[in-house]
């Protein structure tokens, strides 16, 4: 995925005037794009499991929740959230965490070379609203739990090693993670209104039982440069990580994480922006922010990110249209695809096949509204290389 800067041009239904005519470093923008026109043209008509999608895409039901997985005899967890792929011999593996409380946890499923189910299984149990994760760079899931005091467990997707809780990653609300395999890091999400932005620095890179949390620290602008400063007390006690140090700069909310070529990117539903920190530069903008958009805003309820090989963003929506939204590198913003008949839901854990031909993703509520109505989706087609 290349480096890059959104919004340096055209955003979907909007016109440079909404935006005042010029970004905060005073770039002109270009000319707007027209709405649907995203680099997979228009949405079709709903296809029989209730997804709008382009031309040329398909859609199958991967797994719903309290079901067993066909193919196998697991029943699916209820709630299917953050979601990652890992490869496997010739096949894969979706991970997918489980936020209700109490229970949580994690499964995972298995993918044969062309994509037939081969296996389903636990791979977290007994932990508390497992919202997000991160994929690590030596293939373990990091599953976080959305709860005061929270804590990040590492599992393993393939089944074999039991989870094991890292403590060093600090106690909060926590919500995604993403690995800088280049800084050694992990970037972690906080889903608080006064929430803040972390990372971890283990002291041994491939090895997170120890190391240093740091918090994110800059002024109140949506731009400009940041400074990382060592949290005291990571277990969050008797003070709470956020309220530590000084400066730490407060997002809204925090949301998904992505981490690719030397930058850095985070959503914060509270007010429904992305944000993009370019590492290597030490600067932090605005990727994207609905409140600057006149008309209907593209991408409402920013949740769940990744990336794909392209450059291309894919953020999902917890509630908005129950879209996912690319954002491509020339600044485009469209819905990439559409759950109809369910209103009462979000769009959870949106990842890669490791060819990165398939994606997957979950409605987590389904069309019942409630936890136990998860389903759990595949979309083939032709994904840009």
């Amino acid at each position: 995925m290349e480096r890059r800067s959104f919004l340096r041009g055209a955003v979907i239904g909007t016109s440079a005037a909404a935006f005042g005519g010029t970004l905060w470093g005073g770039a002109a923008f270009a000319a707007p794009a027209q709405p649907g026109a995203g680099p997979y043209g228009a949405l079709g008509a709903a296809d029989a499991n209730g997804i709008q999608l382009p031309s040329g895409f398909t859609s199958r039901v991967i797994a719903r929740s309290g079901q067993t997985v066909p193919g196998t005899s697991y029943a699916w967890h209820n709630a299917p959230d953050g979601g990652a792929c890992f490869a496997d011999g010739t096949g894969w593996i979706y991970v997918s965490n489980s936020e209700i409380n109490p229970s949580g946890g994690a499964s995972a499923v298995r993918f044969g070379s062309s994509g037939t189910v081969t296996g389903a299984y636990r791979i977290l149990s007994n932990t508390r609203q497992n919202c997000a994760g991160g994929k690590t760079p030596w293939n373990t899931w990091l599953s976080c739990e959305e709860v005061s005091l929270g804590y990040v467990y590492e599992t393993d997707p393939y089944g074999v090693n039991a989870a094991v809780r890292r403590d060093a990653l600090g106690r909060f609300k926590h919500e995604a993670a993403a690995a800088d395999p280049v800084r050694h890091a992990i970037y972690l999400t906080e889903d608080e209104t006064d929430g803040c932005f972390y990372r971890f620095l283990p002291t041994t890179w491939g090895n997170l039982s120890s190391g240093t949390l740091q918090v994110f620290k800059a002024g109140t602008a949506t731009s400009g440069t940041f400074t990382w400063q060592n949290v005291p007390d990571p277990d969050g006690s008797p003070t709470v990580t956020r309220n530590q140090v000084s400066g730490a700069k407060r997002f809204n909310g925090g949301e998904g994480c992505y981490y690719a070529n030397d930058t850095v990117w985070f959503t914060t539903k509270g007010d429904n922006r992305v944000w993009q920190v370019d590492l290597a530069a030490g600067t932090y903008e605005l990727a994207y922010d609905d409140s600057l958009v006149s008309g209907t805003p593209p991408l409402t309820g920013v949740d769940n990110v990744t990336g794909s090989s392209s450059g291309d963003l894919f953020v999902a929506e917890d509630g908005g249209n129950m879209e996912i939204c690319i954002i491509t590198p020339d600044d485009v913003v469209a819905p990439f695809l559409r759950i109809t008949g369910q209103s009462g839901s979000e769009i959870t854990g949106p990842a890669f096949s490791p060819d990165g031909r398939r994606l997957y993703f979950s409605s987590q509520r389904g069309t019942s509204g409630s936890s136990s109505g998860g389903i759990t989706y595949e979309v083939t087609g032709p994904f840009r290389a």
